[in-house]
């Protein structure tokens, strides 16, 4: 599991885009999502196909549980390990799980009971892959490079999004969900040798003193780094979590997530901009989720309509990711974030009053460009301000702001809806939003927030 390990002097200065390590890794995490994209077509057919329609959403829902609960472990877990180790292991975990129901579905018709396991499963591995997947970047390039490769990564999203809908379907169409799921086993298998091939960067020497159970110093200048008790410890250094194993031994994983708390709250960018996301995505999700889908209904623009909307969001935001990947770097990262968020708020907001089809398409690619931006350095921003000794924890933190509490505006913006209809729905989701960009801007530290160049 131990990889390549080159020290930061050693690390390639070139852009990102023309580094093959950086190269290898996007392919695995492409290949991986892809693989993701299949298993939910696949999940969802052959749930249809085994249940009623009620327990097919319960199948399809029961992943988040494991996926809420763990993912703040799932943190201390990536760090305490390493990232890549823990990204290989979840793909390798989710691989064996999809090739075995793959398996049992060619061979029995089981019910339902195979496919609400693997849905647990996945959301189990998921609450250790997300996290250790965020901290991976910073240990496979260097820092002046973390927010083109945040672009990149982007666009595997996009691509994978893109490719995986109709792969799935096609799996479906020849074979079933079985050959669906096999598709998705062996798209997700691609990655582990690409993974493993994949050189790791040691952490710097200010990094590797901020051990697990240590306290980072939040007064240590605005990124709040700090050097943790017990940092000279002798014993050898594990080059990929980048910590002495004498003094992991002597902390419990609780410890490591109350210091990981300790670290966001005491940082002067990052806990602000943890606050930004929340209010970023609770403004965000519901109206271009469940939201878009009643304005459709409402306005008699149907499924095609709907599906127009939706490819103007994501064209949007693969041209974020994109101008990203190519440029590198953004000046003024604290001021795009804030400007880009209230100006995607008020696109969220007039969604709602634009009565054609070919308007709404032009709002839904602002939004999707505005909001893709606003993501992206939200995502530049974590990777370059976090320490990477704590970057798993942070990322848990930040996954769990997205894919835990997030989806809960979806049944309260379709009940809101149901009552007072899409306008002021879509408004106050605006203004919610708009939120996290006011406080990008207010709070001085995050306003002046720099990638490095």
């Amino acid at each position: 599991m131990t990889g390549t390990l080159i020290t930061p002097g050693t690390v390639t200065h070139g852009p990102a885009h023309r580094d093959p390590n950086v190269l290898r890794w996007l392919a695995a995490y492409t290949s991986s999502m892809v693989g993701d994209s299949v298993y939910y077509i696949a999940l969802s057919w052959a749930a249809v196909q085994q249940g009623s329609p009620a327990q097919a959403g319960a199948v399809m829902a029961v992943s988040a549980v494991p996926r809420a609960l763990l993912m703040l472990g799932g943190g201390v877990v990536a760090d305490r390990f390493g990232p890549r180790r823990v990204v290989i292991g979840s793909d390798a975990v989710r691989c064996a799980a999809v090739l075995a129901v793959a398996a049992l579905l060619f061979l029995t018709c089981p019910g339902l009971w195979p496919l609400a396991l693997l849905a647990v499963v996945f959301g189990t591995v998921d609450a250790v892959f997300m996290p250790a997947v965020g901290a991976l970047p910073a240990r496979v390039t260097s820092r002046d490079q973390l927010a083109r490769v945040q672009g990149m990564r982007g666009i595997g999203i996009r691509f994978a999004s893109i490719v995986g809908a109709p792969l799935g379907g096609l799996g479906v169409a020849i074979g079933g969900a079985a050959t669906a799921f096999a598709f998705a086993g062996l798209l997700i298998a691609v990655s582990v040798p690409l993974l493993i091939s994949v050189r790791i960067r040691e952490l710097p020497a200010d990094d590797e003193t901020c051990t697990r159970g240590g306290t980072a110093d939040a007064g240590d200048g605005a990124g709040g780094r700090g050097t943790a008790p017990g940092a000279g410890v002798v014993g050898a250094v594990d080059p990929e979590a980048g910590e002495h194993p004498a003094h992991a031994r002597a902390t419990s994983p609780l410890d490591d997530l109350r210091a990981g708390l300790r670290y966001i709250r005491g940082h002067r960018v990052l806990a602000p901009l943890m606050l930004a996301i929340a209010l970023g995505d609770l403004g965000f999700v519901g109206p271009l989720n469940v939201g878009l889908t009643l304005l459709a209904d409402e306005r008699g623009w149907g499924a095609s309509g709907m599906g127009w909307v939706l490819s103007g969001f994501g064209t949007g935001a693969g041209a974020a990711a994109l101008l990203l990947a190519v440029r590198g770097r953004l000046p003024h990262a604290g001021h795009v974030v804030g400007w880009a968020c209230l100006a995607g708020s008020v696109a969220i907001g007039a969604l709602a009053f634009v009565p054609s089809v070919l308007g709404a398409v032009g709002v839904a690619l602002l939004i999707g460009l505005l909001a893709g931006l606003s993501g992206a350095m939200c995502g530049a921003l974590l990777q370059t301000q976090a320490d990477p000794a704590y970057l798993g924890r942070v990322t848990a933190v930040s996954s769990l702001v997205s894919l835990g509490f997030a989806p809960l505006s979806m049944p309260l913006s379709a009940a809101a809806i149901g009552a007072w209809g899409t306008g002021p729905v879509f408004v106050v989701s605006a203004v919610v939003c708009g939120l996290g960009g006011a406080i990008a801007l207010c709070v001085r530290e995050l306003r002046r927030a720099e990638l490095p160049g």
